[in-house]
């Protein structure tokens, strides 16, 4: 059976669902999560939920409905789940290059102290959380979320934002992975700020995703 994690690695080699219109229903990825993810004319729905169940809410070839509030609320009640919130996925690969990873990365230190309150949330949605700090008081966090996926989150200070600070810690993610490695962000589309930050760190934009939790 195909399952969400499958789909997430595939994406990562570039091979993406099929453009077929077709909504699909894979098992939860784990139970701390459930989530509808839309890619270009395909959506999935990673539920443990009757796939019937899913047909009979959502019109043949509707896939705007699956990230509509109607079928997001009858799956938070069927599942006993709430949307954390409707992202964009946007996915990078790691730097390769030993010299460029190196000096993205010279100015942060790891912190050991994990009670700043972005770090507090990463280890609500993610595993094996590990946490950077650079000389502007800005944070990278990077974990293991979404079906196993690498995921990295930004903060920088209101006083040093509008300095390209941002875009080098999301830079600097894609060396604090493998070599062999992506990493995905989630942004929301309104924060066009964070979107462009991103954009101009070398990610690209793969699809949308719904996640739902405890």
């Amino acid at each position: 059976m195909t399952t969400l994690a499958d789909i997430l690695r595939g994406i990562e080699g570039g091979v993406f669902p099929a453009p077929d219109f077709e909504v699909e229903v894979v098992p939860a990825p784990s139970p701390r999560e459930s989530c509808v993810v839309a890619f270009t004319a395909h959506i999935v729905v990673a539920a443990d939920v009757d796939p019937g169940w899913v047909a009979e809410r959502i019109p043949a070839g509707d896939l705007s409905a699956p990230l509509n509030p109607p079928f997001l609320l009858a799956l938070e009640q069927l599942i006993g789940r709430r949307v954390n919130a409707i992202d964009a996925m946007l996915l990078a690969p790691a730097l390769s290059d030993p010299a460029e990873r190196a000096a993205a990365v010279a100015d942060l230190t790891e912190l050991t102290d994990h009670t700043h309150s972005r770090i507090v949330r990463a280890w609500r949605y993610r595993d094996d959380v590990r946490a950077y700090s650079d000389p502007y008081g800005g944070l990278v966090v990077i974990g293991n979320g979404l079906a196993g996926r690498l995921e990295g989150a930004l903060e920088v200070p209101q006083d040093a934002r509008g300095k390209g600070h941002g875009r080098r810690l999301a830079h600097a993610a894609r060396a604090l992975i493998p070599a062999d490695a992506h990493i995905w962000a989630q942004v929301s589309p309104g924060n066009a700020a964070s979107l462009r930050t991103f954009l101009a760190a070398g990610y690209t934009p793969v699809g949308a995703e719904a996640l739902l939790v405890d």
